[in-house]
């Protein structure tokens, strides 16, 4: 901020402290003096900081332009994924499994991990529907053991690593890969859990077996089906797993429902 010239004022040396107003010529002086300063404070900091600034904003622009293109790649790469992976789908549902296989091996190495995953899934099943149980158990293996692939699609793939051979897998085996999918509140929970049941069965461990498929039937979160099931194996082993058998005889029709019990009383 300039500073206003010096003046000798009679009014500031005869004691007057707040002096006369400047004329109208200092003013316009005033004015003149403060955007010189201004000027020469811009030259100064565009002189000193100018290249610097500029080398900024041309790496800014440059990125996002970098990251626009990245981007353009991407949703390409994406769409072209996704069209190879319904032309497979369509020699599936063809019958033609052995084209579709093929069709999706570039994903496995190239595409994104969630392309990859639906790709090994693809070939497994195609593996399957051709009788290749060995190489369906390789490719669920695969995607089980990939860190890549999210969570869930790997269990999905252990799950089905184990029910695919499952007859011909020692029990022990199928009861140590499916343990962690075997507990309450997995998202295969009931599953794994019967196929665990199952294995101990095999190995001769009724006590076990019981156990789980009581657990199973008193799941209120799993399938009608798969509890039913898991309700009369349990009883077959001995094992309660009716917890409220009045209920249970309503259902079945052994008892007459409660409206139908008071409608049919006596008055």
């Amino acid at each position: 901020m300039a500073l206003i010239p010096n003046r000798t004022d009679k009014s500031k040396t005869s004691g007057d402290p707040g002096g006369p107003a400047p004329s109208a010529e200092d003013e316009v002086l005033i004015r003149e003096i403060d955007e010189a300063v201004r000027q020469d404070d811009a030259a100064a900091f565009m002189k000193k900081y100018g290249p610097t600034l500029a080398g900024v904003i041309v790496l800014f622009l440059a990125a996002f332009g970098g990251w626009l293109y990245w981007q353009n790649l991407e949703e390409s790469k994406l769409e072209a994924q996704s069209e190879t992976l319904i032309t497979a789908l369509d020699a599936v549902e063809a019958g033609d499994y052995e084209s579709a296989s093929e069709q999706v091996q570039p994903l496995i190495a190239q595409g994104t991990p969630g392309a990859r995953a639906a790709a090994l899934f693809l070939q497994a099943g195609a593996a399957l529907e051709q009788g290749e149980t060995a190489r369906a158990v390789d490719l669920y293996a695969m995607i089980a053991a990939d860190e890549e692939i999210p969570a869930a699609l790997r269990d999905l793939a252990r799950l089905r690593e184990v029910a695919s051979n499952f007859d011909e897998r020692e029990p022990a085996d199928a009861i140590a890969k499916l343990e962690p999918l075997a507990q309450p509140g997995s998202t295969f929970y009931g599953s794994a859990a019967e196929l665990t049941a199952i294995a101990h069965l095999e190995m001769g461990n009724r006590d076990e077996a019981g156990a789980i498929f009581a657990a199973i039937a008193k799941d209120d979160t799993l399938p009608e089906t798969l509890t039913r099931r898991a309700q009369q194996l349990a009883g077959v082993l001995g094992v309660d797993a009716i917890e409220d058998v009045e209920a249970l005889l309503r259902e079945e029709g052994v008892l007459p429902q409660e409206g139908e019990e008071a409608a049919g009383a006596p008055r």
